[in-house]
């Protein structure tokens, strides 16, 4: 099965190995969302099965809870956690300062919550996600549904005084209906293609009525784990200022591969 997996999604799966040894036992560990954080989920379960870790897992959306409890992880609430040792999460875009582009997956929201409860936040990417400056993925905001027009509208207009290449915004859509988050709000993507200050974008874009939340996390990863189509992984560490490298062999297991069509 492996060999049939792309290079990007190698590069996802080594990389989601390799972070799951920051994982012990007796740990509180933030999952996140989207397809990379998947992965991680898979990998974990696999030594949930196999290798008798004993964990407890704080899930960043309802996918992730679905896929861990299919695993066999113990799914616990943020609020019954209290506070957690780790949170491991994908990206969409990260800089050099280790700053992020999170959204994507619709679950901003619960994922800087919980990684921002966390004493470590480490993000999984496949190198592709690596940029040298942020913005060229939409960056997503979560806004509330009620007046979202106006919200949509305060934004682009803000958006004229800030250090960014573009100003235009969408509402994020499932199908033919607004794209729904797990708090029931909405997400507007905001198609900036350069972001010359993402820490004042951030807090400026937050003090805006009907803005819940945006996606830029700044100063909240500690360290990347970066994984390359060919099996190489390059662990990043901001606060050590080590980079250490190594390489996965691909092992097929049924366990983990078994439902890669879902």
């Amino acid at each position: 099965m492996t060999g049939e997996l792309s290079p990007i999604d190698k590069a996802k799966f080594v990389a989601a190995k390799r972070a799951a040894d920051y994982v012990e036992d007796g740990m509180r560990v933030g999952l996140g969302t989207g397809s990379t954080a998947a992965w991680l989920v898979r990998c974990l379960g696999d030594q949930v099965r196999d290798g008798g870790l004993r964990f407890k897992g704080v899930p960043t959306s309802s996918r992730t809870a679905d896929l861990a409890r299919k695993v066999g992880i113990e799914v616990i609430s943020l609020d019954e956690a209290k506070w957690l040792d780790l949170t491991i999460d994908g990206a969409d875009e990260f800089d050099g300062d280790l700053n992020l582009i999170k959204g994507g997956g619709g679950a901003l929201l619960q994922e800087k919550i919980v990684a921002t409860a966390s004493d470590q936040m480490v993000v999984i990417a496949d190198i592709g996600k690596e940029v040298e400056h942020l913005g060229a993925f939409p960056l997503p905001i979560e806004v509330i549904p009620f007046g979202w027009q106006t919200t949509q509208a305060l934004v682009e207009e803000t958006l004229i005084s800030m250090d960014v290449l573009g100003r235009k915004s969408s509402m994020r859509m499932n199908g033919d209906r607004p794209f729904i988050t797990d708090e029931g709000n909405y997400i507007l993507d905001l198609s900036l293609q350069r972001i010359g200050n993402p820490r004042q974008l951030a807090l400026v874009i937050n003090q805006m009525p009907g803005v819940v939340e945006n996606g830029l996390f700044i100063d909240i990863c500690d360290a990347v784990v970066v994984g390359y189509g060919d099996g190489r992984v390059e662990t990043r560490d901001i606060n050590e200022g080590t980079v250490e490298q190594d390489r996965i062999d691909f092992i097929e297991t049924d366990n983990l591969f078994k439902d890669l069509a879902e």
